[in-house]
């Protein structure tokens, strides 16, 4: 069975962070190992959150716990989200380094599976701003976007990382092609639709679907985990792409349909993996 290591917020009301995508992965048969970096009662866009950050020793502790149990060999999936401090991100940069450099064996014939580094580079958004502070934000540009296989930021944070305009699907694949790396760009806005754009190399596709009137935080999170989930299945950047929005919107449609304040995760579990047909797939280039 796959092994992730998700490092990231705890957010115990809020299907938010490394909670919402614990919870979306062990649907999808992996694994999670959860590394903490706040500790919060609810999200903090619904009013003081409660509880605290976590100190930067207890998260280099508890990475130390899980690399002494020869569990960094066996990681096939590591997801970065929400720092407190630039302490916690250095931390999680070693993690990264000490995953790829950790001994990996192969099961059943056969051959080991390299880790795959997904990093949400969450800085802010649209609207917002940056809501992480200065030195948060430096540290993750410094130190996890550099080690990322995958970086996935939503347009506000394209647009914050290259200094380009983001505000079309042209507009964020260029931005996209800056990074020079594969990107997975959410909340990209097309007409009546939401999208997201997946490049990788030369070939770019964008996954939309029809705008709602709003949705519960905490689809980037879920985004990132079911799009990682989708790689590891074995399938190619284009159809993981679609899966894993299709995943997001039939939640945020469930949601809506409720009238929930949260992502509907759990109760989605049968939709997760499968194709959605609110979605649209277009290749870009």
């Amino acid at each position: 069975m796959p092994l992730a290591l998700i490092i990231s917020s705890h957010v115990a009301a809020s299907h938010v962070g490394g909670t919402a995508q614990a919870s979306a992965l062990s649907i999808l048969k992996i694994d999670s190992m959860v590394v903490p970096t706040v500790l919060f009662g609810r999200h903090p866009g619904w009013g003081a959150p409660g509880g605290a950050r976590v100190p930067h020793e207890t998260v280099e502790g508890m990475l130390a716990g899980i690399e002494a149990n020869k569990l960094f060999g066996q990681t096939d999936l590591v997801l970065t989200g929400y720092f407190a401090s630039a302490q916690q991100v250095i931390a999680a940069a070693h993690a990264i380094d000490a995953v790829r450099g950790a001994k990996r064996k192969g099961y059943g014939g056969e051959a080991a599976r390299h880790p795959l580094v997904i990093v949400d580079p969450t800085l802010g958004d649209a609207g917002k701003g940056l809501y992480v502070p200065a030195e948060v934000a430096k540290a993750v540009i410094e130190e996890l976007v550099p080690r990322a296989d995958i970086l996935a930021p939503n347009v506000w944070e394209l647009a914050h990382l290259t200094g380009a305009d983001t505000r079309t699907p042209e507009e964020a694949l260029a931005a996209a092609r800056l990074i020079g790396k594969p990107v997975l760009v959410s909340s990209v806005s097309h007409g009546k639709e939401i999208g997201v754009i997946y490049l990788d190399g030369a070939e770019a596709w964008m996954a939309a679907h029809p705008k709602l009137p709003s949705a519960p935080k905490g689809t980037g999170d879920l985004l990132s985990a079911l799009f990682g989930a989708a790689l590891l299945d074995g399938l190619t950047g284009s159809y993981a792409l679609g899966r894993a929005v299709g995943g997001v919107a039939d939640t945020v449609a469930a949601a809506q349909a409720a009238s929930a304040a949260e992502l509907p995760i759990v109760g989605m579990a049968q939709r997760l993996k499968a194709t959605s047909p609110s979605v649209r797939l277009e290749r870009l280039a």
